[in-house]
């Protein structure tokens, strides 16, 4: 069996391991399940990647990022690792080589996404094998409590028996004790069989600010004197594109070139901006949260955020994307009372009650062929006629897909969940969505240490 080191030069053409890495591939190695907690950029990933090449049998290395997988997995093969992911980009006949593929024996580690567990013939396919190691990665999207809740993280405990019970290591960059607590129970392990690593969240090279701004003006004018004083170049971030796409204007005007990265962009477009960036010196990027997954260049010197953020961990995600090479670099938050509005109004989105998805449902089960001939417009039609702007009917519709309630096609597959019909239980986490809003604004009227104020909400 090769050793860590090996691996880790050979294979990784690493010199040697960072933290408390080693640490980690030890306990793994040893059989025993872990919580790892690291900043962006700190490579967790190698705390599953060396283990997987070391031991026998197969690593599944869970995800719910599809649009990072083939990146991850191609640089993997560069190395000379044999890996692969299965995901729903793939065509059928490519998933169905995959399949068999690894009832063959080919692959050390293996990329999926938790609804790859709803499909049979993957299930069969993966059973067929032993089961060495189960990495989850983004690991606080198990918990209701966390970020980036993804329902079919609840079902990894399911997930885990299936695979035989193998040695479990989750993995993420941020969460507070209840998440991380979470976390062990919905992955159905004993806290005393489970240890954390926590890394702590703290990044000596990043100067965090927050700068009170008072309209569109004042805040042309830092974002401005943050790029004149880091012509390293960096991100900035907006909460809505048609904001984005204002100060585009604005900036292009002054004579600041720059890119745009938003979600209304097509794929390759987003590519060729992303390419753009991690290949240009010096670029600025003004972007929605939709751009920084596998953003991994280390010499942004800058992360401005021109939009209050809807919570404190997906603030310290996206300023995690700074200074990885250890250099200087500032991060500074624009506040803007006048932004909580919109901040609120997303949140009402993201939170439909029980009554809404109880309507859409009987919609979808009741009139299917006006839905399979007018789709989401009908739907939209029906439970908006006559009001503006509502996002309710696209969460909905995502978090019924995600619960397998509904296909791409919105042809119905199972009854309403209980998690959605429960008044109590969304009202909560509506409640919680709002703390969480709120706990930024606290950050963001924070006069002392910031950094202090960070530890004490992750509970460090």
């Amino acid at each position: 069996m090769p050793s860590p080191e090996s691996i880790l030069r050979d294979t990784f053409g690493h010199p040697a391991f960072r933290g408390r890495q080693r640490a980690v591939i030890d306990r793994v190695m040893a059989g025993g399940h872990t919580l790892v907690i690291m900043p962006t950029g700190s490579g967790k990933s190698l705390c599953y990647q060396v283990p997987a090449l070391a031991m026998e049998g197969l690593a599944v290395v869970v995800s719910p990022l599809i649009a990072l997988m083939k990146d991850q997995v191609d640089a993997l093969r560069r190395k000379g690792v044999d890996a692969a992911f299965i995901n729903s980009s793939l065509t059928r006949p490519a998933r169905e080589q995959r399949y068999a593929d690894v009832r063959q024996g080919r692959y050390k580690l293996l990329y999926v996404t938790p609804e790859r567990f709803r499909k049979p013939d993957f299930v069969e396919a993966v059973r067929s094998r032993r089961v060495s190691l189960l990495a989850v990665d983004e690991a606080h999207c198990v918990s209701a409590w966390g970020h980036d809740f993804r329902p079919d993280y609840t079902r990894l405990d399911e997930f885990r028996r299936l695979l035989g019970g193998p040695t479990t290591v989750a993995l993420t960059a941020t969460a507070t004790p209840q998440v991380q607590q979470d976390i062990v129970f919905q992955l159905g392990l004993d806290a005393h069989d489970v240890q954390t690593f926590h890394e702590g969240i703290d990044r000596p090279n990043l100067e965090l600010a927050v700068e009170s701004v008072w309209g569109e003006d004042d805040k042309l004018d830092q974002i401005l004197r943050v790029i004149d004083a880091h012509p390293g170049g960096g991100i900035v971030y907006f909460t809505l594109i048609k904001t984005l796409e204002r100060f585009s204007d604005l900036l292009r005007a002054r004579g600041v070139e720059h890119l745009r990265y938003h979600g209304d962009l097509d794929r390759q477009a987003r590519r060729r901006v992303q390419d753009a960036f991690m290949t240009e010196a010096g670029a600025v990027v003004l972007a929605t949260n939709a751009f920084g997954m596998g953003i991994d260049k280390p010499d942004i010197r800058f992360v401005v955020h021109a939009d209050t953020p809807a919570s404190v961990e997906s603030y310290y995600q996206e300023i995690g994307r700074a200074g990885r090479d250890g250099a200087p670099s500032r991060c500074v938050l624009l506040y803007d009372e006048n932004d909580l509005a919109t901040q609120m109004q997303f949140i009402a989105w993201s939170n439909p009650d029980a009554a809404f998805y109880q309507r859409l449902h009987d919609l979808l089960e009741h009139e299917a062929e006006q839905v399979r001939a007018f789709g989401p417009g009908h739907l939209r039609d029906k439970l908006f006629p006559t009001r503006g702007p509502d996002a309710r009917l696209d969460t909905a519709l995502a978090m019924l897909e995600r619960y397998g309630v509904i296909d791409e096609s919105l042809q119905i597959l199972s009854p309403l969940p209980d998690d959605l019909q429960d008044p109590q239980r969304l009202d909560a986490k509506l409640k919680r969505d709002q703390m969480k809003l709120y706990a930024m604004v606290q950050y963001a009227r924070h006069e002392d240490d910031r950094k202090a104020f960070l530890n004490d909400y992750f509970g460090l």
